[in-house]
């Protein structure tokens, strides 16, 4: 054995050691230095930094560290909770994601830098081998523990600007928004905002796309109250405003080549092939089409549109781990009325039913032996599920999934320059409710559809804040759903009917709520017949 083996070494550290040699204990005298407890501080130091440098006796140093992660945290803090809408408006703007991708880089650097700086204050100057090696992998982790999130980090917000660039082009050609928006003021002195969305039917061994789904949304942009007015696909006749040169092709309203191709649904499709240029340039002529249209149609101006394509719409139900719905009489899977054959299947009634893509997508399509508006009905419900699904850890979790399939099944002409606003507008909604008018058989005929009617009811509508539109000798205008189904061939039989949605004011929620006692007199009706037997 050695002499210095034999003889500790004076606890104290040499000239000009520093702090490197000890930490500052009680009344800044120096403790002799411990590999455990230089561990420990580090570790701890990862979690707050400054902890480590203060320990390590440089107090401005980790004061100024300290100070600066409590600022980041309470920043965080507030922005999950008062400041949301702030965080939210930045997630849609692409210059603000690329800053945070900046900051995220640069904080997680720094964060990094402090781990590393710390360790080697701490480190006792003669720490042993073993100790170098255990040393090194602790902060091996810890630097992992830093990285990791921030890396994920980067790229969910690298996904989310890839998103907004992608879904909300600027190099769009809108032929029905002139001029483009104000991007200081792009709602400008407007009372309402007016969206047009609908739900393409578009996908395997289907011709093109036919909006089966046809809502607009009415949005009083001070006080986020809104209205939806549904209108059926099979709406016939659809104006439009005599300043456009769609009315000089279709003075008496749309027509196509038969009835089935001169319907709501087919307009979209059909139009702009008939006439491809009769607007001008447009990334979307077939939703520039619906826009005037149907903003005739219900004597409201559409200001932008989203469509949804359900041939994705599986996709994005399967990555959110499914959605849940209740069902109040039998759906049916597949089927051909027109033509006499069966569904495969149908789906049962019963509360609180977990669905998976293609089994939700068979919902919101059934239609054998049911009505437009019954399934215009389901589909709302799904809507509202998959925003009921949603939860912030899923979205997390599968957001790369969830924005590469929104990327694929959603268009519109929303420009990124009032996303912003929608924003503001989006929590206001939230606070204030939506109301829904459904435009069925009982307060129109789809076939010689009254406009000037349709229109009053909406401003009616639009005018009630909780009362329901009156009609002809002040009656009340019914805007339920039917409570029977559709006539169809007398071979092909029919489901019990859900109860009467309710009239303008209610919410949404309502036609989706669970009904035991329609569910059970469907149940006790028994399954109508399918293609199996």
């Amino acid at each position: 054995m050695t002499r210095d083996e034999q003889t500790p070494a004076p606890d104290r550290p040499p000239a000009g050691a520093g702090p490197a040699e000890g930490s500052t204990g009680v009344g800044g005298r120096h403790v002799a230095p411990s590999f455990g407890r230089a561990v420990g501080l580090t570790v701890l130091g990862a979690v707050v930094p400054g902890v480590a440098f203060l320990a390590a006796g440089r107090r401005r140093l980790g004061l100024v560290t300290l100070t600066v992660f409590l600022l980041v945290v309470a920043g965080a803090v507030w922005l999950a909770t008062a400041g949301r809408r702030t965080a939210v408006r930045a997630s849609v703007d692409p210059t603000q994601l690329t800053w945070l991708v900046a900051a995220i880089v640069a904080a997680a650097t720094l964060w990094v830098i402090v781990v590393l700086a710390g360790y080697r204050m701490l480190l006792p100057r003669r720490a042993r081998g073993w100790q170098h090696a255990v040393g090194t992998l602790v902060v091996l982790l810890l630097v992992g523990a830093v990285v990791a999130p921030s890396v994920a980090g980067v790229r969910l917000a690298n996904t989310q600007r890839g998103l907004i660039d992608s879904v909300f082009a600027d190099d769009r050609q809108s032929a029905t928004i002139v001029p483009p928006p104000d991007a200081a003021d792009p709602f400008g002195d407007k009372e309402r905002v007016n969206v047009l969305l609908l739900g393409g039917d578009g996908g395997a061994g289907r011709e093109g796309v036919r909006t089966d789904t046809v809502i607009v949304a009415s949005i009083e942009t001070a006080t986020g109250r809104t209205t939806l007015f549904s209108l059926p696909r099979n709406l016939e006749n659809l104006p439009f405003p005599a300043s456009s040169p769609l009315a000089a092709l279709y003075p008496r309203g749309f027509v196509g080549a038969s009835e089935s191709e001169g319907l709501l649904n087919a307009v979209y499709r059909n139009g702009p092939a008939t006439y491809p240029d009769a607007l001008g340039p447009s990334s979307d002529p077939g939703a520039d089409w619906l826009k005037l249209g149907v903003g005739e149609a219900l004597g409201l101006p559409i200001d932008y549109f989203v469509l949804v394509n359900l041939d994705g719409f599986s996709q994005l139900v399967d990555a959110l781990g499914g959605i849940t719905v209740n069902v109040n009489y039998y759906v049916p899977v597949g089927g051909e009325p027109t033509r006499g054959i069966l569904p495969d299947s149908y789906i049962a009634p019963g509360p609180d039913q977990t669905m998976s893509g293609p089994r939700a997508l068979d919902f919101a399509r059934g239609r054998f032996g049911l009505s437009d508006y019954q399934r215009m009905d389901r589909q709302r419900c799904v809507l509202d599920a998959i925003v009921a699904a949603a939860d912030p850890v899923t979205l997390l979790s599968q957001y790369q999934r969830l924005a590469a399939t929104t990327a694929q099944i959603v268009s519109t002409d929303i420009p990124q320059a009032v996303l912003s606003d929608f924003v503001d507008l989006a929590f206001l909604v939230k606070d204030a409710g939506i109301r829904s008018v459904v435009f069925d058989d009982t307060v129109i005929d789809p076939a010689y559809p009254d406009y000037p009617r349709i229109r009053s009811l909406v401003q009616q509508a639009l005018g009630a804040d909780t009362a329901a539109p009156t009609g002809p000798g002040g009656t009340t205008a019914p805007t339920t759903a039917p409570t029977t189904t559709a006539p169809t061939p007398a071979a092909v039989p029919t489901t019990p009917a859900p109860a009467p949605t309710g009239a303008v004011g209610d919410d949404v929620s309502n036609v989706c709520a669970y009904d035991p006692v329609a569910a059970q007199a469907a149940i006790a009706a028994g399954q109508p017949p399918t293609r199996g037997g």
